[in-house]
Protein backbone atom coordinates (compact mmCIF):
# COMPACT_ATOMS: atom_id res chain seq x y z
CA UNK A 1 0.00 0.00 0.00
CA UNK A 2 1.23 3.48 -0.83
CA UNK A 3 0.68 6.70 1.07
CA UNK A 4 0.47 10.16 -0.46
CA UNK A 5 1.77 12.86 1.90
CA UNK A 6 1.19 16.57 1.25
CA UNK A 7 2.78 19.45 3.11
CA UNK A 8 0.11 21.94 4.16
CA UNK A 9 1.92 24.50 6.30
CA UNK A 10 5.09 26.46 5.56
CA UNK A 11 8.42 26.93 7.37
CA UNK A 12 7.56 29.55 9.95
CA UNK A 13 7.72 28.34 13.54
CA UNK A 14 8.64 24.73 12.80
CA UNK A 15 10.90 22.98 15.31
CA UNK A 16 14.23 21.82 13.94
CA UNK A 17 13.68 18.09 14.40
CA UNK A 18 10.29 18.24 12.68
CA UNK A 19 11.78 20.26 9.82
CA UNK A 20 14.52 17.62 9.48
CA UNK A 21 11.87 14.89 9.35
CA UNK A 22 10.00 16.70 6.59
CA UNK A 23 13.30 17.20 4.73
CA UNK A 24 13.89 13.42 4.89
CA UNK A 25 10.37 12.92 3.50
CA UNK A 26 11.24 15.41 0.70
CA UNK A 27 8.41 17.72 1.76
CA UNK A 28 10.30 21.00 1.53
CA UNK A 29 7.53 23.40 0.46
CA UNK A 30 3.81 23.83 0.93
CA UNK A 31 1.63 21.90 -1.57
CA UNK A 32 4.40 19.42 -2.39
CA UNK A 33 3.31 15.79 -2.47
CA UNK A 34 5.34 12.57 -2.22
CA UNK A 35 4.35 8.93 -2.62
CA UNK A 36 5.70 6.70 0.16
CA UNK A 37 5.55 2.98 0.87
CA UNK A 38 3.92 1.79 4.08
CA UNK A 39 6.67 0.90 6.56
CA UNK A 40 6.91 1.41 10.35
CA UNK A 41 9.68 3.97 9.83
CA UNK A 42 7.62 6.03 7.39
CA UNK A 43 4.58 5.87 9.69
CA UNK A 44 6.68 7.19 12.56
CA UNK A 45 7.97 10.06 10.43
CA UNK A 46 4.45 10.93 9.32
CA UNK A 47 3.22 10.93 12.91
CA UNK A 48 6.07 13.22 13.96
CA UNK A 49 5.19 15.77 11.26
CA UNK A 50 1.40 15.40 11.61
CA UNK A 51 0.89 19.05 12.61
CA UNK A 52 2.24 20.28 9.26
CA UNK A 53 1.24 17.61 6.72
CA UNK A 54 -1.67 15.42 5.70
CA UNK A 55 -1.51 11.87 4.35
CA UNK A 56 -3.61 8.86 3.40
CA UNK A 57 -3.84 5.82 1.14
CA UNK A 58 -3.72 6.93 -2.48
CA UNK A 59 -5.80 5.03 -5.05
CA UNK A 60 -4.38 3.70 -8.32
CA UNK A 61 -6.51 6.04 -10.44
CA UNK A 62 -5.51 9.14 -8.48
CA UNK A 63 -1.85 8.14 -8.59
CA UNK A 64 -2.03 7.60 -12.36
CA UNK A 65 -3.63 11.04 -12.85
CA UNK A 66 -1.01 12.65 -10.64
CA UNK A 67 1.85 10.98 -12.57
CA UNK A 68 0.35 11.95 -15.92
CA UNK A 69 -0.47 15.59 -15.14
CA UNK A 70 2.04 16.55 -12.43
CA UNK A 71 4.90 14.04 -12.72
CA UNK A 72 8.11 15.47 -14.13
CA UNK A 73 11.48 14.19 -15.28
CA UNK A 74 14.76 16.04 -14.83
CA UNK A 75 14.64 19.01 -17.20
CA UNK A 76 10.93 19.54 -16.40
CA UNK A 77 9.81 17.08 -19.08
CA UNK A 78 6.39 15.46 -18.60
CA UNK A 79 5.95 11.73 -18.03
CA UNK A 80 4.04 9.71 -20.63
CA UNK A 81 3.57 6.02 -21.48
CA UNK A 82 6.73 5.93 -23.63
CA UNK A 83 8.92 7.15 -20.76
CA UNK A 84 7.37 4.57 -18.41
CA UNK A 85 7.97 1.80 -20.98
CA UNK A 86 11.64 2.75 -21.43
CA UNK A 87 12.60 3.16 -17.77
CA UNK A 88 10.44 0.55 -15.97
CA UNK A 89 9.21 -2.99 -16.65
CA UNK A 90 5.63 -1.64 -16.82
CA UNK A 91 3.91 -0.85 -20.11
CA UNK A 92 1.84 2.20 -19.19
CA UNK A 93 1.30 4.85 -16.54
CA UNK A 94 -1.74 2.98 -15.17
CA UNK A 95 0.21 -0.29 -14.83
CA UNK A 96 3.07 1.58 -13.14
CA UNK A 97 0.61 3.25 -10.73
CA UNK A 98 -0.85 -0.17 -9.86
CA UNK A 99 2.66 -1.48 -9.17
CA UNK A 100 3.47 1.46 -6.93
CA UNK A 101 0.23 1.23 -4.96
CA UNK A 102 0.69 -2.54 -4.43
CA UNK A 103 4.28 -2.02 -3.26
CA UNK A 104 5.94 -3.86 -6.17
CA UNK A 105 8.07 -0.81 -7.03
CA UNK A 106 8.69 2.73 -5.84
CA UNK A 107 7.84 5.87 -7.75
CA UNK A 108 11.34 7.24 -7.18
CA UNK A 109 12.92 4.19 -8.86
CA UNK A 110 11.87 5.40 -12.31
CA UNK A 111 14.90 6.70 -14.22
CA UNK A 112 15.44 10.52 -14.10
CA UNK A 113 12.17 11.22 -12.27
CA UNK A 114 11.73 14.07 -9.82
CA UNK A 115 10.64 12.34 -6.59
CA UNK A 116 7.87 14.79 -5.70
CA UNK A 117 4.81 16.38 -7.22
CA UNK A 118 4.34 20.15 -7.18
CA UNK A 119 0.60 20.60 -6.74
CA UNK A 120 -1.44 23.78 -6.83
CA UNK A 121 -3.47 24.88 -3.79
CA UNK A 122 -6.80 23.04 -3.61
CA UNK A 123 -9.89 24.49 -5.23
CA UNK A 124 -12.16 25.88 -2.49
CA UNK A 125 -9.19 25.90 -0.12
CA UNK A 126 -8.13 23.79 2.84
CA UNK A 127 -10.60 23.02 5.60
CA UNK A 128 -8.36 24.70 8.19
CA UNK A 129 -4.59 24.61 8.52
CA UNK A 130 -4.43 24.56 12.33
CA UNK A 131 -6.76 21.65 13.16
CA UNK A 132 -6.57 17.93 12.58
CA UNK A 133 -8.70 16.23 9.96
CA UNK A 134 -10.92 14.58 12.59
CA UNK A 135 -11.68 17.99 14.12
CA UNK A 136 -12.72 19.55 10.81
CA UNK A 137 -9.27 20.72 9.68
CA UNK A 138 -6.80 19.62 7.02
CA UNK A 139 -3.87 18.18 9.01
CA UNK A 140 -2.96 14.59 9.91
CA UNK A 141 -4.20 11.23 8.69
CA UNK A 142 -7.23 11.31 6.39
CA UNK A 143 -7.35 7.80 4.87
CA UNK A 144 -9.10 7.51 1.52
CA UNK A 145 -10.16 11.18 1.64
CA UNK A 146 -6.65 12.10 0.40
CA UNK A 147 -7.84 11.20 -3.10
CA UNK A 148 -10.48 13.97 -3.02
CA UNK A 149 -7.90 16.51 -1.86
CA UNK A 150 -5.40 15.48 -4.55
CA UNK A 151 -8.05 15.69 -7.28
CA UNK A 152 -8.81 19.27 -6.16
CA UNK A 153 -5.07 20.08 -6.31
CA UNK A 154 -4.25 18.57 -9.74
Amino acid sequence: MAYAAIRIRGHSGVKGDIEDTMLMLRLTRANHCVVLQETPEIKGMLMKAKDYITWGEVSEETLARMIKFRGRLIGDKPIDDEVVKESTPFGSIMAFAKGVSKGETKYSEMKDVKPLFRLSPPRKGYEGVKRGFGAGGALGYRGEEINDLISRMI
